[in-house]
């Protein structure tokens, strides 16, 4: 089973997030309180959490949104369609992306796995999703 390790916001972009247990997904917006909220593509990004393991760092500190485990993110199509529990549907909407700079993240990790293992989402359907919540493919 696919499911949310942990929900990561931040008041700033570039930086480490911080765990919340819940938040709010607004349609065609973003993470409620989330300095990357409103992008029109990049809404939401996500790492699966074996991948951040294995760089002895923990979830948020890549900068990503949600931290998932059971689902192979990166080799989703673009457009494919997940629900996050009982409500809120992202669809996938870019693969890894370009750093055109080198982020505070960067900086203090020394590499960020985000370009070649990040996914980007946009919210198709908001609501409240919460750590531990499943994760399904539609």
């Amino acid at each position: 089973m696919a499911k949310v390790v942990s929900i990561n916001v931040s008041a700033a972009k570039g930086v480490k997030k911080t765990s919340v247990s819940e938040a709010s997904l607004i349609e065609n917006c973003g993470i409620k309180g989330d300095a990357h909220a409103g992008s029109p593509v990049r809404q939401v990004s996500l790492l699966n959490i074996d991948d951040i393991r294995k760089t002895n760092l923990n979830a948020g500190d890549f900068a990503e949104n949600i931290s998932a485990e059971g689902i192979d993110l990166k080799n989703l199509p673009v457009g494919t369609r997940m629900r996050i529990g009982a409500a809120a549907v992202l669809e996938i909407s870019q693969i890894g992306k370009k750093c055109h700079t080198r982020c505070t993240i960067y900086n203090e990790v020394g590499d960020c796995i985000m370009p070649k293992q990040g996914v980007f989402a946009r919210v198709i359907t908001g609501g409240r999703i919460a750590a531990g919540d499943e994760i399904s493919v539609i």
